[in-house]
């Protein structure tokens, strides 16, 4: 009994001791956190650059790929449909929101306009 008692007096703190978690620190970065959205909103704006109004709804998704969102709609029989895509940071919170987009807007499959996401106004009447 006394040597079972000795040892956990030992063991037991020692143990203990040993048991942590490490944290790698990487010191040579400049208090930015790079993320794929960097790469990725400059080339969604270098493509946009690129993309003249009366452009086909598919040439400019096949150039863009999938949108960030995407609104469908109606107005006096025509199809309406606007594309947004990140082009800028806003908020630093590794979340896409509209502000942090700019729009294509089509109307019957051609792009006629375009802008900041966050000015984009649905339309009543064409």
């Amino acid at each position: 009994m006394k040597k079972t008692l000795l040892a956990l007096v030992i063991v037991a703190p020692l143990s203990l001791s040993l048991t942590g978690c490490v944290i790698a620190v990487d010191g040579d970065h400049d208090g930015h956190v790079s993320t794929n959205f960097d790469d990725r909103e400059f080339e969604n704006r270098k493509k946009i650059a690129g993309i003249a109004l009366n452009s086909q709804y598919s040439s400019v998704v096949s150039q863009l790929g999938v949108a960030d969102f995407t609104e469908a709609y109606q107005v006096n029989g025509k199809e309406v449909k606007v594309v947004y895509y990140r082009t800028q940071r806003v908020h630093k919170d590794g979340l896409t929101t509209k502000d942090e987009c700019t729009y294509l807007h089509f109307e019957d499959g051609v792009l006629t306009d375009s802008g900041s996401g966050n000015h984009y106004k649905r339309k009543t009447s064409l």
